[in-house]
């Protein structure tokens, strides 16, 4: 398994985050991990990456262990935040260069590396300019290019589409698609359409709360489709 998550429970302070989730996803799957705002999701994700402990349970990424394995985790892995923390007074090469030195990518493949990933992300005619001249779109594959400049085997991306218009969602969703064929990826949402569109299976979770742990295919031959396997595992209207 890509990523096993066993019996995670988290709190802040006596308000429950998480609860008792446990799921896993297989290497070349792409999972859309769905729930109203305020489910768990980023609290999940979070985990996953090392950037909070839970209280109770364990989690394993490529079969190594979050809780002790982490920095070897970050070398496998790639992770866009659902705030996509960018340096707006960077310039998008420099602003990849400087992430790539913390992967400590060899100066003379980094260079090569940034090209390709530039070209892969739709940048080529933004990568002269500084990340605060661009649109929330092209931010945001700013985000996704850091994300898998290290060439990691998974990716956990937070809310990727949010805040785009329809169009730039389409394009940031047709890059994930491009992604998918040689990576692992985990991403959450609460939008269906974009799941329907890309994802092979779904986990859904609510109040903290798994719901629903299937195939995409099983949860559109529900009476009423994705749509309402969604409402009726989340109870909203």
């Amino acid at each position: 398994m890509s990523i096993t998550v066993s019996h995670i429970s988290k709190s802040y302070g006596a308000i429950p985050a998480v609860k008792d989730v446990s799921f896993e996803i297989k290497e070349g799957e792409i999972t859309g991990f769905l729930g109203p705002n305020g489910a768990g999701k980023s609290t999940c994700l979070q985990i996953l990456m090392g950037l909070l402990k839970a209280d109770l349970g364990t989690a394993s990424i490529l079969g190594l262990s979050v809780q002790s394995d982490m920095d070897t985790i970050k070398k496998q892995v790639g992770y866009l935040a659902e705030h996509n923390p960018l340096y707006p007074d960077m310039y998008v090469k420099e602003f990849l260069t400087f992430i790539g030195q913390i992967h400590q990518i060899p100066a003379d493949r980094l260079k090569k590396r940034i090209a390709e990933v530039i070209e892969l992300t739709g940048l080529s005619k933004e990568q002269a300019k500084k990340i605060n001249e661009l649109s929330k779109g092209y931010q945001q594959r700013v985000g996704i290019a850091q994300a898998i400049l290290h060439d990691p085997k998974v990716l956990l991306l937070d809310e990727p589409t949010s805040g785009l218009d329809p169009n730039q969602m389409e394009e940031i969703r047709l890059l994930i698609q491009s992604l998918a064929s040689h990576k692992t990826i985990l991403f959450s949402s609460h939008i269906l359409s974009e799941v329907e569109a890309i994802c092979d299976r779904i986990i859904i979770i609510n109040h903290g709360e798994l719901k629903a742990n299937c195939s995409l295919n099983e949860a559109q031959q529900h009476k009423g489709g994705l749509s309402a396997f969604f409402k009726e595992k989340t109870n909203t209207n």
